[in-house]
């Protein structure tokens, strides 16, 4: 589905390995998903999401937002005709949200509760 442009799930066992050098002492991946290329990460400090960039995509921006910084967010569940499920993260002092889709394989809900369990600290 990843061929689609939309974000798939990620074992957290094996982003944890993958991304290790971006993780902080101690620091733990909760869930991770892939959309093509790029990949987000949800911690247990921050999410991250890894953009690859270029044709060869050795150029790669990591893009760290801790949890305190997130203001707001919402997810849109898949439909019956739209397959697919969105979410919204509104990052302080920037009115323009951050905006993901996910494939219906996805649990929304999941990614949901990672957020509110991290967010509403």
């Amino acid at each position: 589905m990843a061929l689609f442009g939309n974000a798939h799930t990620v074992d957290p066992a094996s982003a944890q390995q993958e991304y290790a050098r971006l993780m902080g002492h101690g620091e733990q991946v909760y869930a991770a998903y892939r959309l093509i290329r790029d990949t987000i990460l949800l911690t247990d400090r921050r999410m991250i999401f890894v953009d690859k960039q270029g044709m060869t995509g050795k150029k790669v921006e990591y893009h760290s937002v801790p949890y305190r910084s997130i203001t707001h967010f919402s997810v849109e569940t898949a439909g019956h005709f739209d397959l697919d499920a969105e979410l919204k993260i509104w990052i302080s002092s920037n009115p323009v949200p951050i905006e993901k889709t996910f494939t219906k394989g996805v649990d929304i809900y999941e990614v949901q509760a990672i957020l509110t369990q991290f967010v509403a600290r």
